[in-house]
């Protein structure tokens, strides 16, 4: 059997996080329209592998998503 040739790891190309990319120090839990972009289709909250970001930012954005449902800003679950 042939094995595929696997990239090097120097040469995939490191994903950076949205918010360290913009200097963003805090989130809001009132900006709901880009709180959505970090929820998946059952309105649950996306990992971070998949999203991106970085822990520190990470833990901030769940805190924001969850104000914001406890606001009513956010759904907990989707139909």
């Amino acid at each position: 059997m042939m094995n595929k040739p696997q990239q090097p790891s120097a040469m995939r190309r490191q994903r950076q996080c949205p918010f360290c990319v913009k200097n963003i120090q805090e989130l809001d839990y009132k900006e709901t329209q880009y709180l959505r972009r970090f929820l998946s289709s059952f309105a649950k909250i996306v990992p971070r592998k998949r999203s991106g970001v970085c822990a520190k930012h990470q833990r901030m954005l769940a805190n924001a998503i969850k104000r914001a449902r406890i606001m009513a800003l956010l759904p907990f679950v989707q139909n």
